[in-house]
C-alpha cells in the first residue's frame, strides 16, 4: 500500500501541472471503488488553488470545497494528455487544459470525494492524528499518548489517530533504526525511547520522500517512476537474511495481521532504549 512518502511524491509530482489550472472537465469511467465517486458537475470550471497532503490523502483545494483522494492499496495519479489512451483499470480523468489526472487502481480500494467544507471536518479526515513530520509530533507527545497502552509498539504507531501515514514498511524501519522491538508494549516505551522512534520516523520518511518512496509491487509515482528507498531498506521484506547491524538474522512475525521483520539482537525487548 502506497505509505506517506510515496503520496507524497504524487503530491509534489502532479502539483505543477494542476495548481492554478482550470478543471475543465471530468470523466469518471468506474464509479464505484472503496466507495461511491462523489464528484458534483458544480465543480467544472473551478481551479485547484492548492494541492496539499493530509497522512495517505492528497487534497485539491478549490474556492468550493476539496477533492478528497486516497490511492488505495495498489493506485497512483498520473499527469498525461487528455488523448492518452485508456487502460484497463483507469477509472478517472480530471482535466486541465488538455492535460488529464489520471487515476489508475487495479485493485478499486481508492476512493474520490468532493467535500464542501474544510476538508478536516470531512469523516475520512476528522479523527486523524498530527502528520510525523510535523513539530506536534515529538517525544512528549508519544510519551503522553502512550501511556497505559496495552498494544505492541508498532501498532501503536500505525494508529492514524496517534499519527498519520506511518504503514507498514515505515514502522518496522522507524522500529530497526531505534533499536525497539515491534512487540513491546507502548505503555513500556521509555521517554528516551519514544524520543528516539520519532526521530528514526522523521529521519526515514524524509530519506524516503527524497528517493520517491519505496518499489511496491503495484506502486509508481506521478511520473511513472518507481520509488528508489528499497536499496535502503534494513528490515522490512529481508527476513530470513543477516542484519546489516550485527549479522544475526533477521526474524518475521505476525503482529496484528502484519508481516513484522525485526532483529532479536539489535532490537531490545524493553523500551528503554
Amino acid at each position: 500500500m502506497p505509505e506517506l512518502p510515496e503520496v507524497e511524491t504524487t503530491r509534489a509530482g502532479i502539483r505543477p501541472y494542476i495548481k492554478g489550472k482550470t478543471l475543465t472537465s471530468f470523466h469518471v469511467r468506474q464509479k464505484l471503488l472503496r466507495w461511491p465517486v462523489e464528484l458534483p458537475n458544480t465543480i467544472k470550471g473551478k481551479s485547484v488553488d492548492e494541492v496539499e497532503r493530509r497522512g495517505k490523502y492528497i487534497l485539491l483545494r478549490m474556492a468550493s470545497g476539496c477533492l478528497i483522494i486516497h490511492l488505495g492499496m495498489s493506485g497512483s495519479l498520473r499527469i498525461v494528455q487528455g488523448s492518452a489512451a485508456v487502460s484497463q483499470h483507469d477509472h478517472l480523468d480530471l482535466t486541465f487544459d488538455g492535460l488529464s489526472l489520471r487515476l489508475n487502481d487495479p485493485r478499486r480500494f481508492g476512493s474520490v470525494h468532493f467535500h464542501k467544507g474544510i476538508p478536516e471536518t470531512h469523516w475520512l479526515l476528522h479523527k486523524l492524528g498530527p502528520e510525523p513530520l510535523g513539530e506536534e509530533f515529538s517525544e512528549d507527545y508519544l510519551f503522553r499518548q502512550s501511556r497505559r497502552k496495552r498494544v505492541s509498539v508498532k501498532s501503536f504507531l500505525m494508529d492514524s489517530s496517534v499519527v498519520v501515514g506511518v504503514g507498514n514498511i515505515y514502522a518496522t524501519e522507524a522500529l530497526f533504526s531505534a533499536r525497539i522491538r515491534p512487540t513491546v508494549r507502548a505503555g513500556n516505551l521509555s521517554r528516551k525511547a519514544c524520543g528516539n522512534l520519532v526521530s528514526e520516523t522523521k529521519r526515514i520518511l524524509q530519506a524516503a520522500i527524497k528517493l520517491g518512496g519505496t518499489t511496491l509491487r503495484d506502486y509508481v509515482g506521478a511520473g511513472g517512476k518507481p520509488g528508489y528507498f528499497t536499496q535502503s531498506l534494513n528490515a522490512y521484506g529481508r527476513e530470513g537474511r543477516p542484519c546489516r547491524v550485527c549479522g544475526d538474522v533477521l526474524q518475521r512475525i505476525i503482529l496484528s495481521q502484519r508481516s513484522t521483520v525485526f532483529c532479536g539482537t539489535c532490537q531490545v525487548r524493553f523500551g528503554w532504549s
